[in-house]
């Protein structure tokens, strides 16, 4: 009796946690009810983390010593781990955020591969299928770890350039082939087979081994302005390790959360495949980001500069205004600078909406954050689908560090790599004005050709620099007029 009730309290908790991940996930899906969403499911974490600790009482008293030195480990890392999250997560900055949830997103699959780790080598795996089960998400989880890892490295600057060797995608799938049959040979001794020259425990080492290598293989040579498509596999890979060792653990609120990460992971994926107009087989299975063969189209004209007091004086004088924010945007932290000069064209009578592209940024929904950071009401935000058509009757369109989201060349050019991806119509606005440090390519190294159109203008500099100056020049005309 004294061990049926907490087995009970168990399940109800896990129960309770999994309500929780899908309530908040749920109210995720909006920007209005995203913040409480995310304190939902936190509340199911922690409930889901202090249920784990009930295992405790689970047990016959001879084991408890032996148990409660685990749960002084586990109580450690979690101080650890919870005091070194919290400081890292309250000092991050916007524009390091991408990189800090691929490193996040890696320590879950590392979670799960470490999950399958300590079954295996325990011995605990019982029968073909369990072990199997176990196997496959220790995999999943050991390439999400490293994956993560150098897409970390490549948005952290630390890895400049794609790394593509020839042959490459032949060397990946010999490495994968030589992790399956690895896995094979564990399962094969587990059930008794002789014969095959090392011992388990060797062959397991050797699968981890070359699961992590398989995972750096993977994203090696994939280009920087692709790794909001990088992330969001990942994301799903972690997600499905963890339901996998759920599965394993039997425990429900494991198997769940990781269900329901696995499958938003995937959709993200999709939608983000279909925003650069790919196959998720072509994301997972090829060099995306590798220009596309031919040669490029010529591009004819000039960059024309303009001050950024000219730009802010016609903006004030315009009737409907779209504003496209890039990851310029989140270098230069200048959101708030832009809210409020947003705020001086709406108290001018002039319609300002911001369009958002779903791969803008260096991870999804970065630019949705960013400007929810600043106060931008959500109303006044709209996506790609929702806003492409007002740009043909829009005055003006403000373009702040963004790249390929906005190059006419994805429509015409089929030599370029982005030939086909879905782009904002910023060309058709009436005007457009790019604010942008200085005239070098973008983050993908692609040319954009609305820069050299006839109704296109150049504001060089800091974004949040040129903010301040463009507010001051409206400023100046309410100023004068009184």
């Amino acid at each position: 009796m004294f061990t049926l009730i907490p087995q009970i309290v168990i399940g109800g908790a896990d129960l309770i946690a999994a309500f929780l991940f899908l309530f908040g996930l749920k109210r995720m899906s909006s920007p209005a009810t995203a913040p409480s969403g995310i304190r939902v499911a936190g509340v199911g974490m922690v409930a889901a983390v202090l249920a784990s600790f009930l295992y405790l009482f689970t047990v016959d008293a001879a084991a408890r010593p032996h148990l409660l030195v685990n749960v002084g480990l586990a109580v450690t890392a979690l101080l650890v781990g919870g005091a070194g999250a919290w400081m890292v997560g309250r000092k991050v900055a916007m524009t390091a955020m991408p990189q800090m949830v691929a490193i996040y997103n890696g320590m879950g699959g590392g979670a799960a591969g470490a999950i399958a780790a300590v079954e295996l080598f325990g011995g605990r795996t019982q029968g073909a299928t369990q072990l199997v089960v176990t196997l496959l998400g220790g995999c999943i989880g050991a390439i999400s770890l490293s994956g993560s890892v150098i897409a970390w490295a490549k948005l952290d600057g630390l890895l400049k350039a794609p790394f593509r060797v020839t042959g490459q995608q032949v060397l990946n799938g010999l490495v994968f082939a030589a992790t399956v049959a690895v896995g094979g040979v564990i399962v094969a001794s587990a059930l008794g087979v002789e014969g095959l020259g090392l011992t388990t425990p060797t062959w397991i080492w050797v699968f981890f081994a070359l699961a992590l290598v398989f995972g750096v293989l993977m994203t090696l040579p994939i280009g920087g302005a692709d790794m909001p498509v990088v992330i969001s596999i990942y994301n799903a890979f972690t997600g499905l390790a963890v339901g996998l060792e759920g599965f394993v653990l039997q425990n429900p609120a494991l198997m769940i959360a990781g269900m329901v990460v696995g499958a938003a992971g995937l959709l993200l994926t999709v939608l983000m495949a279909k925003a650069m107009n790919r196959s998720v087989a072509n994301v997972l299975f090829t060099n995306f980001g590798t220009p596309a063969k031919g040669k490029p189209g010529a591009i004819k004209g000039s960059e024309r500069p303009v001050e950024a007091s000219d730009a802010a004086i016609k903006m004030r004088y315009a009737t409907s205004v779209i504003i496209i924010p890039g990851y310029g945007l989140a270098a230069a932290r200048a959101q708030q600078k832009l809210y409020e000069f947003v705020k001086l064209l709406l108290a001018a009578k002039v319609s300002v909406k911001f369009a958002i592209h779903p791969v803008a940024g260096r991870m999804p929904g970065q630019m949705d954050v960013l400007l929810a950071e600043a106060g931008v009401p959500y109303d006044m935000i709209f996506q790609l689908d929702d806003i492409n058509d007002d740009f043909a009757t829009t005055d003006v369109a403000l373009v702040i560090g963004a790249n390929d989201v906005v190059n006419p060349a994805a429509r015409t050019d089929k030599s370029s790599p982005i030939f086909g991806m879905p782009i904002l119509n910023a060309d058709k606005a009436g005007q457009v004005y790019v604010i942008k440090r200085g005239q070098g390519k973008g983050y993908s190294g692609i040319v954009n050709a609305l820069f050299y159109s006839p109704n296109c203008n150049m504001v060089y500099g800091d974004a949040q620099a040129v903010l301040v100056q463009m507010i001051e020049a409206v400023r100046g005309l309410g100023a004068a007029a009184a």
